[in-house]
């Protein structure tokens, strides 16, 4: 259970349509936007973020959602790990290639562009984060400037999704009930 119940309906005229569109998005209100819609400003801010991440194409979206789902099970947050799990396979990832996905490096499942993907995501997840240059550089053969731009705010993004999330104790929604989910990993 939750930290905190947030509302179910009502509130700011932003809470009601931030409530829609995640209805829209999601087939229902997700119990992140429920928390946040008791700060309206915070829900502002969050919206118009998710907003921007959307509308960012220049990185294929199944790329950025597999390393969401790492970031998700590196933090251990049930809610990013069950929308994630859903959302690749919505993408088409496998069912194997998600039961591989805490063993990436080894896994031949992964392309040597998601490894290195995924990669940045476990860099830009770790305290303190470091990113050699080595790291950029082979990051560099693979996207653009604007693209490594797109790419490190969707990393940021998840780690502050899945971190709000876990410290609140948001639970999952059932969006991959039935199916494979991925573990937390354990440090």
């Amino acid at each position: 259970m939750s930290r905190i119940n947030g509302i179910t309906r009502g509130g700011s005229l932003i809470a009601r349509i931030v409530f829609f569109f995640s209805k829209r998005k999601v087939g229902k209100v997700t119990n992140p936007i429920r928390i946040m819609a008791l700060n309206t400003p915070i829900l502002w801010g969050y919206g118009q973020m998710e907003l921007g991440q959307e509308k960012a194409k220049g990185v294929s979206h199944t790329i950025k959602l597999l390393a969401d789902l790492r970031i998700a099970t590196l933090v251990g947050c049930p809610f990013w790990i069950d929308i994630g799990s859903a959302g690749c396979r919505k993408l088409g990832v496998t069912e194997d290639k998600l039961q591989e996905l805490s063993n990436y490096e080894s896994s031949s499942l992964f392309s040597s562009k998601e490894k290195v993907v995924l990669r940045y995501a476990d860099a830009m997840s770790s305290t303190p984060v470091v990113i050699s240059d080595e790291m950029f550089n082979v990051l560099s053969e693979y996207f653009n400037e604007s693209q490594i731009v797109e790419l490190t705010s969707a990393i940021a993004w998840e780690n502050y999704r899945s971190r709000f999330d876990h410290a609140l104790k948001i639970e999952s929604q059932g969006f991959s009930k039935g199916a494979f989910s991925p573990l937390p990993i354990k440090n």
